[in-house]
């Protein structure tokens, strides 16, 4: 009869080895972990995937459209939208300035290479590809100097593709604003 119910036992259990179970255990708990950070970073924190926010014609790319003219325009109170052409080898534009708080939302794209584009201390990090818009928002809290760089291998200069966002005080950014506005008028007045 005890050999039926070892039988029986080893049956149930499948024959696996204590140890075993409890490892199969811990990797479902751990599944069950990795699940819960991904959904929270997601939704709860903001975290965003750089997405394909369109196409362009990368022959033509730096010659008409928003790309033409790169750089920073305000669309609202504290939203700002920046286009940025990363080309071998270089960032244009190479500073971007902006008060503190301000939301921006980066079009990012390039007329010839493969490139990355990461902002340090940020949750920036995009892929630019020839052709393909990448977009990406963020707020910057913190005055401060937060560089970006080419974070993808893209030939002899590669080392040379930085730049900086610049987030200064709310006051500084209006008294640039508004030398950079009493330039223009001087340079239109003197043409």
């Amino acid at each position: 009869m005890s050999d039926e119910v070892a039988e029986l036992e080893e049956h149930l259990t499948m024959g696996i080895d204590p140890w075993e179970k409890n490892w199969m255990r811990f990797s479902v708990v751990m599944l069950l972990v990795f699940f819960v950070a991904v959904t929270v970073a997601g939704f709860a924190a903001g975290y965003q995937l750089p997405g394909d926010d369109g196409k362009v014609d990368p022959r033509t790319v730096t010659e008409e459209g928003p790309w033409s003219e790169p750089g920073v325009t305000e669309i609202a109170d504290g939203k700002f939208e920046a286009y940025v052409v990363a080309q071998a080898w270089n960032f244009a534009p190479r500073e971007i300035v902006l008060p503190v708080g301000a939301e921006i939302t980066l079009y990012v794209t390039s007329p010839d290479l493969q490139h990355g584009f990461k902002v340090t201390d940020t949750n920036i990090n995009v892929m630019v590809v020839p052709g393909q818009v990448s977009k990406m928002t963020f707020t910057f809290d913190e005055v401060g100097e937060f560089p970006y760089i080419c974070h993808e291998y893209c030939g002899q200069g590669h080392a040379a593709m930085f730049g900086t966002f610049k987030i200064v005080s709310e006051a500084d950014y209006e008294a640039q604003a508004a030398e950079d506005s009493t330039d223009s008028e001087e340079s239109e007045n003197d043409a």
